[in-house]
Order: C-alpha cells, then sequence, then structure tokens
C-alpha cells in the first residue's frame, strides 16, 4: 500500500499542471496496480491468514480501488489529446528525439551514453568480487547510494554475485561486463514456501532504474513454480543488453513505464507478467522446456482506463537449447489474460514455430466475457509461427493495421521515442 499512496501523491501534487496529464495517467494507473496487487495477497491467504480479517481487507480495498478507479477515469476525460481507453494514441511529437533515436526522450543524454558505452565505465563506485573494486556485493554499492535520488551509477565487474536485493531509491544504475558475465542469482521460490513477489532474486521499486550488460536470473529449477528473477516497479526504467532468466514468472514487470532492448528473457509458464506499460524491443523471449504448456505474456490490467499494456516490438520468440528438440511435444502460447483487460500486442517479430497455431490461450476459470473485454493483437509478424489463419476467434483479438500498431510503440505506449531504424511501420503523429 505504500506504493499506491506514493502514486496518489504525486497524482494530487500534479493536479494543477496540465503537462502533467500523462504522468498522473500512468501514476493512478499504478496506483490502482497495486491495490489490486494487495488484494490479491489477501485473498490468496499470503498476507493475513484468517478468513474473516481477510475478507475484511478484501472488502475495504475493493472501495479503495473504486475511489481510485473513479480518479482516473476523470483524468482520463480531461486530457487534452484524445485518448482511446483500448489502444492509446498520443502524439509522438513532443516526444521524438531525433538525435538519439534508440531511447526514449526521458533517458537524458547522460543516461544514455551510460547506456550506449562499450568500454569505459564513469562509475561512482565498483563492486568486484576479489575484492578490486569499493565492495564485494552489489547489495552494498545499492546500500551506499543517497537515498536523495539522483544518478548513481554502479559498475559490478564479471562473476556470479548470489544476492537477493530490493531497493526502493530512485536513480539507481547497474552496468555489468556482459549479460552472462555479470549475474546476479538466487533461488527461491514458491514450492519452497515464499510468497510469489518475495521470491524475486531482484526487486527494485525506486524511479529512473536503469541496467546494462548485466542479468538477473532466479535458479530454482522447472520444479519451483513461481519463482521471480526481476521484479520492477520502476517509473521510466529502461534495461539494456541483460539477461533475464528463469522458469515461472521469471520478469514481473508490475507497474509503471519500462522500456526493455535487447534483451535476453526465457522462461515457461507467464514468464512476462505484471500491468506495466512496457515495450521489448529487439529482444528475444526464448522457450523454456516445461512441465505442462509455454505462456510468454500475462498481462494484469484490470480497469479500462488503466494506460497500460505490453508491446513486443521486432523480438525474437524462439525456443532455447533445452527446448528446441522437444518443442513439438508441449503447447507455447503468445500469452493469456492475467485481468479482464489484459492488453498485449506481438508486431513485426519473429515467431518460432513452438509457438500454437491458435497463438493465445485462456486464463483457466476465467470467464468467457473476458474474450470480449481483453486486448490481443498481431501485427506483420514473420517466422513459422506466424500465420494467423489458426488464430483464436475471440472478440478481443485482432489482426491490426499500421494506424492502431503505432499506439503500441514506444513513443505512443510509455510516452517515449518514435520508431527505431529497423521498424518498417509508417508512423503516425496524430490521430
Amino acid at each position: 500500500m505504500n506504493l499506491s499512496e506514493k502514486r496518489l501523491q504525486q497524482s494530487l501534487t500534479a493536479l494543477n499542471n496540465k503537462n502533467k496529464v500523462e504522468d498522473i495517467q500512468t501514476w493512478l494507473s499504478a496506483a490502482l496496480t497495486f491495490q489490486e496487487a494487495c488484494k490479491d495477497s489477501a485473498e490468496e491467504g499470503q498476507v493475513v491468514p484468517n478468513d474473516v480479517v481477510r475478507s475484511d481487507i478484501a472488502k475495504k480495498m475493493s472501495y479503495l480501488y473504486e475511489l481510485s478507479s473513479n480518479a482516473l477515469a476523470l483524468t482520463n476525460r480531461i486530457q487534452t489529446t484524445p485518448f482511446d481507453t483500448k489502444s492509446r494514441g498520443l502524439s509522438d511529437q513532443n516526444y521524438k528525439d531525433e538525435s538519439s533515436p534508440d531511447f526514449p526522450k526521458w533517458i537524458s543524454r547522460k543516461d544514455r551514453k551510460l547506456l550506449q558505452a562499450t568500454t569505459t565505465v564513469n562509475a561512482d563506485v565498483v563492486v568486484a568480487q576479489d575484492g578490486s573494486g569499493n565492495y564485494k556485493t552489489v547489495s552494498e554499492a545499492i546500500e551506499a547510494a543517497p537515498s536523495s535520488g539522483g544518478r548513481f551509477v554502479i559498475h559490478v565487474k564479471i562473476g556470479v554475485y548470489k544476492e537477493k536485493i530490493k531497493t526502493n531509491k530512485d536513480g539507481i544504475t547497474l552496468i555489468g561486463d556482459g549479460k552472462y558475465s555479470s549475474v546476479i542469482v538466487w533461488s527461491d521460490s514458491v514450492a519452497g514456501g515464499t510468497t510469489m513477489p518475495a521470491t524475486a532474486t531482484f526487486t527494485v521499486t525506486g524511479d529512473g532504474f536503469i541496467a546494462r550488460d548485466i542479468g538477473f536470473h532466479n535458479t530454482a529449477g522447472p520444479h519451483g513454480k513461481q519463482a521471480l528473477a526481476l521484479y520492477i516497479a520502476s517509473d521510466r526504467s529502461a534495461l539494456y543488453r541483460c539477461s533475464i532468466a528463469g522458469y515461472q514468472d521469471t520478469l514481473y514487470a508490475l507497474a509503471l513505464r519500462q522500456f526493455y532492448r535487447e534483451c535476453d528473457i526465457s522462461g515457461t509458464v507467464d514468464f512476462i507478467f505484471g500491468n506495466a506499460a512496457a515495450v521489448f524491443q529487439n529482444c528475444e523471449l526464448a522457450l523454456r522446456r516445461p512441465r505442462g504448456a509455454n505462456v510468454i505474456l500475462a498481462h494484469g490490467r484490470s480497469d479500462p482506463g488503466q494506460n497500460t499494456g505490453f508491446s513486443v516490438q521486432n523480438c525474437r520468440i524462439t525456443a532455447s537449447a533445452e527446448f528446441e528438440s522437444v518443442k513439438h511435444s508441449f503447447k507455447s502460447y503468445l500469452g493469456r489474460p492475467w485481468k479482464s483487460y489484459s492488453r498485449a500486442v506481438v508486431m513485426q517479430s519473429n515467431i518460432d514455430e513452438a509457438i500454437s497455431p491458435k497463438g493465445w490461450e485462456e486464463w483457466p476459470g476465467s470467464g468467457s466475457s473476458v474474450l470480449s473485454t481483453l486486448y490481443f493483437a498481431e501485427y506483420a509478424n514473420v517466422g513459422p509461427g506466424a500465420a494467423t489463419g489458426q488464430r483464436v476467434n475471440w472478440p478481443g483479438f485482432h489482426l491490426i493495421g499500421v494506424s492502431d500498431a503505432s499506439k503500441f510503440t514506444v513513443a505512443n505506449l510509455i510516452g517515449g521515442n518514435s520508431w527505431l531504424p529497423s521498424t518498417k511501420v509508417v508512423f503516425n503523429s496524430g490521430l
């Protein structure tokens, strides 16, 4: 609830600034997400074991959720730019930075240099297991970062760092020596008795998180059930050339605006899930060998006014080495609706034949109404798994064109930049 309160307070403070409408939408959407997550935890008995108390908490959370939902609906009404609650369509003209088109404008020039640097790292502190740096653990380095915010750069040298880390500090930047060379690992899992959110190897809720050339792995294995590698609720966060590895629930992209580029993300069941507004560009999404079926995306949009969604753009959906030889023995899907207004788009990506011809899967027990309220779409995909002739015929599934696809770009979905140079879609700056 602290995360929700923070975003509600931000929204209240920004109400008198017309230029902050999009931020307010994002923060209120996040507040709803945090409230929903709290309610889910209570109902599942993760926080409160007593049935009566749990029911009472759930009712109060539902009431609070309704109030926040009303606030978001009002905010959406006063927006000066036309807003489609199913598919955002903001103009990109205020967000482009033609001098550096590969990154959103909200990533400063200084931070872009950090992300793009190939050799020298100008770090505030260095982490090295051999003692050649300022600290031997990543945890110690993050602890040394000022609580007042501001960019704090940590160079993590080659090594496997067996640590479980949780931080709420703003401006943390982790720069490793390679996505599989500098790796943070832990192995907590639901099967091992840990609650789902608490299984994460790395948890970050401070804003402006940046990671480059580093890995976040959960090594609980395929029998660990839910076991998170990365839990991220950081507004305007960016991950570049990172590896995020696990099995079930690998990446919890919980809320707010997130950007992933050239990352390797692997798993089995719902291995990218949450309710963030997140764009995955030029990433490799690798299916691992499951115990049952594979599902890549499980988006958790629970309110039609939330400006959230997952966009998979120009990515490679592949079978990992462990899965390649047996991929035809299992069902694999692009995604399924975790919540009623789940929203996910796969576009301009190369899809392996491991993906089932139907493409998408229902959420068990969700009911048929969800198939009308969700928004799943595909656009201009290629590869043996991209054929759409046998895709699901749900009311909420769409084969979209350029104008709708443009709503899920970096510029429009997360208020960032325009299309990348390699993107083939004609971009329309207005609606």
